[in-house]
């Protein structure tokens, strides 16, 4: 792969459908194991111990991502504050727990990961490259640190 490539995902199915947090890999965090990353991700949004269990034992990513955004329910006083680290530490969970993923990952050189949707404009790229693609950043720099574990 060149330096100037792009990698596109968003949807589970499509190629690199792993990168998406609904993508069907379990991650082990805060002694618990989360279905997926978007399951820990939408439960850290909560301070109530009993909104974030319930964030976990839902039954799809769609769902846990919907219970994330129910507002009728207190989110915490941090969130926006420490969003992105919480999703650093979901992503490098999710990487570094599952060797496929990590290679896969690994397999992307410096290609740069969009999560191309017009469905957000923060964690993916608003569809049209406007937004900006937390996610995508993310991954590459778990990415980096990654290939740096492996060179040690």
């Amino acid at each position: 792969m060149t330096d100037q490539s792009v990698i596109n995902f968003y949807s589970v199915s499509d190629e690199y459908g792993e990168f998406s947090n609904f993508a069907a890999y379990s991650i082990k965090l805060k002694g618990k194991r989360w279905p997926t990353s978007e399951h820990y991700f939408q439960g850290q949004k909560f301070q109530d111990a009993g909104h974030r269990e319930e964030v976990r034992k839902a039954k799809t990513p769609m769902i846990a991502a919907r219970l994330g955004r129910d507002r009728k329910k207190k989110l915490r006083r941090d969130w926006e504050s420490i969003k992105d680290n919480v999703m650093r530490g979901a992503v490098m969970a999710k990487f570094s727990q599952h060797d496929d993923l990590r290679e896969l990952l690994l397999a992307t050189g410096q290609a740069k990961l969009v999560e191309h949707t017009t469905n957000d404009a923060y964690w993916g790229d608003g569809g049209d490259g406007s937004g900006r693609n937390m996610l995508g950043r993310i991954l590459m720099e778990i990415r980096d640190k990654l290939r740096v574990q492996e060179t040690n």
